[in-house]
């Protein structure tokens, strides 16, 4: 774990030290899991995430076009046409 330091407003400190010991834990817990719950809501992703996620999906598609490594840059340069018009 990586220590920090926060600065909390006394009534914040003061909540949290109580729930804390209605839950029967630390203050730092509830800090934890409240981290853990926003970045779980957020939709944050790690950009090790993002890059396991691209890896995974190189090559699941198919164009269903037999040449796209040779005329990629063509088909891009229609595509960008079309959607210009």
């Amino acid at each position: 774990m990586i220590r920090t330091q926060i600065q909390l407003e006394e009534t914040q400190y003061r909540a949290l030290k109580e729930l804390a010991v209605r839950q029967r834990t630390s203050v730092a817990e509830l800090i934890r899991r409240a981290v853990e719950n926003l970045l779980e809501t957020s939709g944050w992703v790690s950009e090790e995430e993002r890059r396991q996620r691209a890896i995974a999906a190189a090559g699941r598609f198919r164009s269903g076009v037999g040449d796209i490594a040779e005329k990629h840059d063509e088909y891009l340069a229609q595509i960008l046409y079309e959607e210009a018009q």
